[in-house]
This record gives C-alpha cells, sequence and structure tokens, in this order.
C-alpha cells in the first residue's frame, strides 16, 4: 500500500516539473541577463580593476549564473546603485 502512494506521488512530481521549470523560465532568463551585464559592466577584478566586489553581490551573480533566481534581487541592486539600466524583464 505504501509502495504505490509512494509510486503515485513519484509520477505526479516528475509529471509537473516541467510545468515548475517552464514557469520559472522568464525569472532565469531574466537573472542570467542581469549577471551578464553585471560582467559586462560591473565586473571589474576580471578585467584588471581595482573596484572591489561585495562578498553578498558575487554570490547573487552565481547565483543567476547558475539559475537560481534568488540572486535577482542583489545583481538588480548592484546595477541599479551602479546607475546601470537594467536588462528588460520578459
Amino acid at each position: 500500500m505504501i509502495r504505490k502512494t509512494l509510486l503515485k506521488f513519484a509520477i505526479v512530481a516528475v509529471t509537473l516539473m516541467p510545468v515548475a521549470a517552464f514557469a520559472q523560465s522568464p525569472d532565469a532568463a531574466y537573472c542570467s541577463a542581469l549577471a551578464a551585464k553585471y560582467d559586462q559592466y560591473l565586473d571589474m577584478p576580471s578585467k584588471g580593476g581595482q573596484q572591489p566586489q561585495s562578498l553578498d553581490t558575487r554570490v547573487a551573480v552565481e547565483k543567476c549564473k547558475a539559475g537560481d533566481t534568488s540572486g535577482i534581487a542583489g545583481v538588480e541592486k548592484a546595477l541599479k546603485d551602479a546607475r546601470i539600466d537594467l536588462p528588460p524583464r520578459g
């Protein structure tokens, strides 16, 4: 009985995964665009510049690069603080 219940739960979970991934797709794309813009304009250490990066910002950028949308707010803040326009949010 427990096995049947677990099997049904697993089937439902696997079936719903693509729906959840699709629902997050625009945020993931936006997060990736934020990280790219940050790298283009503010990633000074990689370009030999002297501007220090905050650890929080670096973590947010790496989260976005990895597809973790929880980094959006941190990268947005860094870009806004630098007065750089944010990419369009699709």
